[in-house]
């Protein structure tokens, strides 16, 4: 990322220093309350910590990348990262809305000779490949933060040789929890995909059937994410979870279909099929159709014959 200055924290005490807050009261783990964190002061700030973090926050009024990608705060409220990733805070206009919630910070160290310490790396919230935070339903944040109230109990109280045990117990349940909260959140995700699917069927079905593919042509990605009010991203992402196919391999399937059913069912020519499918040149049709079924239109016509 050329010139642009990243924050580095190799310890969780310069992170503290860095948000205002007093030193932690143990060096590899800290509970921090988000209302006393203070704001960062550049409306766009780069961030790598050296140690793993999770957050429950309210009110978020930043636009966060992680990695080089969006990370979605719109629904969820939970998020979850790795030491040494990179991410962005973007703060957006100011909102009356104070923000609230709570942050967790284990230093690597502090799990080292537990169990612990290797499978915290296989919840896959914890990578880059995790692109928008955890919903929690009123129940399962009640959950939560009971977990997190018995953390910072003790991390508040005098330490003792259990007392690493005990947290290391709390946090594992904590992991636990949220995997599976992110589970449900997939499952759920997954219905609102197939229901976007049969949205996007019923769309194209009605384009199809217009007269404005013969007059327009082959609607964009772009137009048809806006008629079912998502971005063209989000479309051709879910569509890619559901069926393995992008917006527009989907819409030439549909298309090769029509077309298949028109060599097969009438008496209209290559050209005059191609032109009432959005075609502008034949000859772009014939190589779509070739590419898609491995036989030209008029070889797949004369297998009808």
């Amino acid at each position: 990322m050329p010139n642009v200055k990243i924050h580095r924290f190799k310890t969780i005490s310069e992170f503290h220093k860095f948000r205002g807050l007093p030193k932690p009261e143990h060096p590899l783990i800290s509970v921090i309350n988000v209302e006393d964190v203070k704001e960062i002061p550049a409306n766009e700030v780069t961030l790598v910590k050296d140690f793993y973090s999770i957050a429950l926050k309210r009110n978020f009024n930043a636009k966060l990348k992680y990695g080089q990608q969006e990370y979605d705060f719109d629904d969820g409220i939970m998020f979850f990262m790795s030491p040494g990733q990179v991410f962005r805070i973007e703060l957006l206009e100011d909102t009356q809305s104070k923000q609230s919630g709570w942050m967790l910070l284990i230093h690597p160290d502090f799990l080292w000779n537990t169990p612990l310490a290797k499978t915290i790396k296989q919840y896959e919230y914890f990578s880059y490949a995790a692109n928008e935070a955890l919903f929690l339903s009123e129940k399962e944040e009640t959950i939560i933060s009971g977990i997190m109230q018995n953390i910072q109990q003790e991390y508040q109280a005098n330490i003792d040789k259990f007392s690493q045990d005990i947290i290391i117990a709390q946090l594992e349940l904590l992991l636990n929890y949220s995997d599976r909260f992110y589970h449900r959140q997939f499952i759920t995700r997954k219905i609102a995909n197939h229901q976007l699917l049969d949205r996007l069927e019923d769309t194209l079905t009605a384009y199809f059937n217009s007269d404005v593919l013969a007059t327009k042509g082959l609607p964009t990605v772009a137009y048809i994410a806006e008629t079912l009010n998502v971005s063209p991203g989000y479309l051709s992402g879910s569509l890619k979870a559901l069926t393995g196919k992008s917006t527009q391999q989907h819409l030439h399937d549909i298309l090769i279909e029509r077309a298949k059913e028109k060599l097969s069912t009438t008496g209209l020519s290559v050209s005059e099929i191609a032109y009432q499918l959005g075609f502008e040149h034949p000859q772009s049709f014939s190589k779509l159709f070739k590419t898609k079924t491995n036989v030209s239109p008029l070889e797949f016509r004369q297998s009808f014959n």
